[in-house]
């Protein structure tokens, strides 16, 4: 029985989550070799641990509106970082990411180098200020530092473009998975995603969602490094294998060599399914340059450092401080996955295609290769596709394909593991992208429910309103991202480039110069947001219709486009209009203190 504060219980309460969900896999693995279907394995991982989501949700339950915007700002640091780091590995971090690095090359580490050097932005330019600062959201800060509404507005305008891109993304992870793991059309799995998001967030708004994330890291930082190891240990590289990347991709490279590469031609690619790419990096060149993987890991460092989601994260600690040491503990929980992703993407292929292991398909037949059961599998999910183009009847380098969501989930099975390893990774990747989305479309509904109605539209309203606007707007938010994700507009890496684009477009330089800059001003900050989103935009829309671009900046990129048109337009807007009063300067003064009452408790 468990005693006191539950805050003073954490490490308690996840110890025995953890060891509870580490029985529940031996479990499965003693079921599995009593003979239960793999289809009832998946199923019960993702049920099982998305009804303990459920339950923390519905414990976690609020009707104070501290609680529910900023969970009572009470989040401990540790645990601060561990829910960050659930936030923001997503279902592209934990699905999309090593099929990038697999199918595109290690010019996609760029987003690596990125994501995680926007983390050092976050803790120099914003986190602990912004903490100082005493907001509930990234528009009440910027509704609050300029003042008048329509700065307000144009924030909550960026925010809803970017963050409702990004959690179509997720919402798409979530489909995939459950139409793999519960043998559904990824049309329907999209909405059983939604539900599944829904639960964790609608009735304990942040707090629910900061105790659920917490969970969710416990499940997925295991899925995922399991496999790892695992497969590095079968594959003789090594329990650790990252010591032993450079032999691995070299390796890859003799193979691809050896086998020889022959181009599909465009008769060929017409047959494949939408969506799949063929096994070897050659079929694209994605950041082949210098310029291009620099202009795309500043992208996403800019982008880090702007999205709202991971932002509201650090409104839930007790202090200035604690925020700043958050966000070193985040770094530390995400780089434990994202260490590991260019390992699983290399061992993934490794399997492939190395004739000397058991698992290689590269060289047999076609036929026997279609026979193989993880290949029926992956192939009735239209993940994997073999085609005979050359007529020979033996699989060349040119002729399988597979879905990049598919290297993570289906790996396991390809390498030969037992089928209980693949359940625990739908599960991790289902706890990646509901995270993410939970705190995503919270940002969304928050929002427009503190910033557009309380702070705009009704003033007065009631706390139980307020808590009833949000919620619904929770659900309609939910319901369009889920509506979106089933037309599969995008692939999951894509939007959420986009979407890190779309959030360093328009808020990046107003948060900054918000802290740093007394100078800048309301109409500044609203010209710098709505140009910066209107010229990314365009930008965007320019080259996805066959524009060729400029300076090497591509659809992946446009942030710099945006980014550029907002600080020029920010600057040049303040300074030919007046200067903010005596009282926002010195307000934004105090914010750069780190000790003291935090700004909007002394006004």
């Amino acid at each position: 029985m468990i005693k006191g504060k539950f805050i003073d219980n954490l490490p308690k309460v996840y110890g025995i989550y953890t060891g509870g969900f580490l029985v529940f896999i031996i479990l499965m693995a003693i079921a599995e070799q009593a003979g239960m279907s793999a289809k009832l394995i998946g199923i019960f991982f993702v049920a099982f641990t998305v009804l303990i989501y459920a339950l923390i949700g519905w414990l976690s339950r609020t009707l104070q509106v501290d609680a529910y915007y900023v969970a009572g700002r009470q989040v401990p640091t540790v645990f601060n970082g561990m829910a960050t780091a659930a936030d923001w590995m997503s279902g592209a971090s934990f699905v999309a990411m090593a099929g990038g690095i697999y199918f595109k090359g290690y010019g996609y580490m760029a987003l690596l180098v990125g994501w995680t050097g926007g983390y050092v932005l976050v803790a120099s330019l914003l986190a602990p200020y912004l903490r100082k600062f005493g907001c509930y959201t990234v528009p009440d800060f910027i509704g609050t530092r300029y003042g008048g509404n329509l700065a307000r507005f144009s924030a909550v305008i960026v925010l809803t473009v970017a963050s409702f891109t990004y959690v179509t993304a997720q919402i798409n992870a979530t489909g995939t998975i459950a139409s793999v793991a519960l043998d559904i059309p990824f049309g329907i799995a999209v909405y059983v995603g939604l539900a599944s998001i829904l639960m964790c967030s609608m009735l304990g708004g942040m707090r629910a969602v900061t105790w659920t994330q917490v969970a969710q890291y416990i499940v997925l930082i295991i899925a995922y490094l399991l496999p790892v190891f695992w497969i590095s240990s079968k594959l003789g590289a090594g329990f650790f294998p990252h010591f032993m990347l450079a032999d691995e991709v070299a390796r890859i490279a003799e193979l691809e060599g050896q086998f020889g590469f022959v181009k599909n031609s465009a008769a060929d690619l017409a047959t494949v399914p939408k969506g799949l790419a063929g096994i070897t990096k050659a079929h694209s060149s994605v950041n082949a340059t210098p310029w291009a993987f620099i202009s795309l890991a500043v992208c996403m460092m800019a982008g880090t450092a702007s999205l709202p989601h991971v932002m509201m994260r650090y409104f839930t600690t007790p202090s200035v401080r604690t925020a700043r040491r958050s966000v070193g503990w985040s770094l530390f929980f995400i780089f434990l996955l994202y260490s590991s992703a260019p390992m699983l993407a290399t061992l993934s292929k490794l399997s492939l295609i190395d004739p000397t292991l058991p698992t290689g398909i590269i060289g047999k037949t076609i036929a026997e290769v279609q026979s193989i059961d993880w290949y029926q599998n992956w192939n009735q999910a239209n993940l994997m596709f073999i085609s005979d183009f050359n007529g020979n009847g033996t699989l060349e380098l040119n002729e399988f394909f597979m879905g990049g969501k598919a290297v993570v989930l289906a790996t396991p099975e390809i390498a030969g593991l037992p089928y209980v390893i693949s359940g625990l990774v739908a599960a991790g990747g289902m706890a990646a992208a509901m995270s993410t989305a939970d705190g995503l479309v919270l940002a969304i509904s928050n929002a427009l429910s503190h910033d557009i109605y309380y702070k705009i539209i009704n003033p007065k309203a009631e706390t139980a309103r307020r808590l009833i606007v949000a919620r619904v707007l929770l659900v309609l938010i939910g319901f369009a991202g889920a509506t979106i994700a089933a037309l599969e507009i995008q692939g999951i890496l894509g939007s959420v480039i986009w979407a890190f684009d779309f959030a360093m477009s328009g808020l990046f330089f107003p948060l900054v110069l918000g802290v740093w800059w007394k100078r800048a001003n309301a109409p500044g900050a609203v010209a710098g947001m709505l140009l910066g989103l209107i010229s990314g935009t365009a930008y965007l829309i320019w080259v996805r219709s066959g524009g060729s671009g400029f300076l090497g900046i591509t659809q992946l990129t446009f942030g710099i486009v945006g980014a550029a048109v907002s600080l020029v337009s920010m600057i040049v807007v303040s300074l030919i209009t007046a200067a903010p009063d005596a009282a926002t300067q010195k307000m934004v003064d105090d914010v750069r203190v780190p000790s003291g009452k935090t700004v909007l408790a002394q006004k």
